[in-house]
């Protein structure tokens, strides 16, 4: 096994370099201030809460994770600042909740201009707005804040009888900030090739104590165990693992069902390091060995994960990798017989009316961040008909290569193919000459899966 990753001590330099890239950003619209809020805690029953994660854009901007916490960052022609609102020390607390900041402990870590209490943020904020002629916050994201925004700001425009001014203008600080999470810097591929590295590791353990008659959970609880083994915080996502025909239903959360002689057994979980995330889907037979039906499924998602691969490279569309894909898995459709070419046609008419969808009815990338499915727009709109108008890859953009096969009990598909589920989904770094990927360290091939499963 290898040797636990762990976090470095906190270094501010790179969430530095995020803000002023957004204040920047701020400026070219014609500056103003952003206020720019950590998700809520959520109560789970009674005294209970949901394990707390900060939200992915005031984290992505700061680093700080503690809830109940709020940046604000005013950028003019004359003026740069940052202002973080967090929690006071509070001793008491600390025993029951564990170590808190505090404003100045804060302010100095964290490397932002000043901190204040959070609980002086409704008192701070209409001064903060007055004078200011935009705000940048999210916009109907979520109705509290909206209310707390809201109250703000019309505290700042009744301020104007006493000679103050107030915003006219709000932007949706996510739109810019979309943009720049899409490029990821040196510091967020550090931690995703070790998110990716983390997950990998998981899914090789799962592959070497599979046994026929456990259940999923018990593979789920394999993989949990390598992850925290390994160095991750927390899961990405609530892991899939799904056996037999479960692997059929593309959102399946592993459960009691048994891990049976001869069937697939399709895993997609991922681990999170530094709060981003790895995913991986790894497809292997329970019992270690391949049938011929199997195989030849899987040699068909192999090959298209492939041909998606070397479609990945800067300058290349969004959708090459799609492409690339869903012409392979098709031609491998109609010629194990899952598609009638006689009724279908050829693989470009089976393409152009979407026969294909029967069995592949999902996208073969998404962005991949601080969130499994991140942000970041994948075209800029519609050409002439109607079509979208993909984005072209760019080098530090990061995302998921995961097509597959899904193949439904159907009177008109061959019965040895029935309930194979297939996925193989890896993570790539997008590179100049192609891409990196992050999570090879889980096998692919045939050969490779049977062999450590034998050990």
């Amino acid at each position: 096994m290898s040797t636990p990753l762990h976090l470095a001590p906190f270094a501010p330099a790179a969430f530095i370099a995020r803000r002023t890239h957004l204040m920047d950003s701020m400026r070219a619209l014609g500056g103003g201030v952003a206020i720019i809020p950590t998700a809520p805690e959520v109560v789970r029953n009674r005294d209970a809460h949901y394990d707390f994660r900060p939200d992915s854009y005031f984290y992505y901007l700061t680093g700080f994770s503690e809830p109940e916490a709020v940046l604000v960052l005013i950028a003019t022609e004359h003026m740069q600042r940052s202002i973080l609102f967090c929690r006071e020390k509070n001793t008491e607390r600390e025993i029951w909740d564990g170590y808190r900041y505090g404003p100045e402990a804060a302010q100095k870590t964290f490397a932002l201009d000043e901190a204040l209490p959070f609980d002086a943020l409704k008192q701070h904020l209409p001064t903060l707005l007055a004078h200011q002629t935009q705000i940048f916050s999210p916009l109907l994201d979520n109705a509290t804040w909206d209310a707390t925004l809201c109250e703000a700001l019309n505290s700042a425009r009744s301020a104007t009888r006493s000679g103050a001014s107030a915003p006219r203008v709000v932007h949706d600080v996510y739109a810019l900030l979309d943009e720049q999470r899409l490029f990821k810097d040196a510091q967020e591929l550090e931690w995703m090739r070790a998110a990716g590295r983390i997950s990998a590791q998981g899914h090789v353990r799962a592959m070497q104590t599979c046994r026929s008659g456990q259940r999923e959970t018990d593979l789920e609880a394999e993989i949990l165990y390598s992850f925290a083994k390994e160095g991750a915080q927390h899961v990405a996502y609530s892991s899939i693992v799904a056996a037999g025909a479960n692997a059929c239903v593309l959102h399946y959360r592993a459960g009691s069902s048994l891990l049976n002689e001869g069937d697939l057994c399709l895993i997609d979980a991922g681990a999170e390091y530094g709060l981003y995330a790895g995913d991986i889907t790894r497809t292997f037979p329970v019992n270690g060995r391949f049938s011929p039906a199997q195989r030849a499924v899987y040699e068909i998602v192999l090959a298209a994960q492939e041909a998606a691969i070397a479609a990945t490279r800067a300058g290349a569309s969004f959708n090459a990798p799609h492409e690339a894909a869903t012409r392979i898995l098709t031609e491998g459709m109609l010629n194990l017989g899952l598609l009638d070419a006689n009724r279908i046609g050829s693989i470009d008419d089976a393409i152009h009316s979407g026969a294909y969808r029967q069995f592949y009815m999902h996208r073969t990338s998404h962005w991949i961040g601080l969130d499994v499915h991140d942000c970041g727009a994948y075209s800029s709109g519609q050409d002439d008909a109607q079509q979208p108008i993909w984005r072209t890859l760019q080098e530090g953009m990061v995302l998921t290569i995961e097509p597959g096969l899904y193949i439904r009990p159907s009177a008109d598909v061959p019965e040895q193919f029935w309930n194979i589920g297939i996925r193989i989904e890896d993570d790539a770094i997008v590179t100049t000459n192609g891409c990196e990927l992050t999570t090879r360290d889980a096998p692919v091939a045939i050969a490779d899966i049977e062999s450590l499963m034998r050990h």
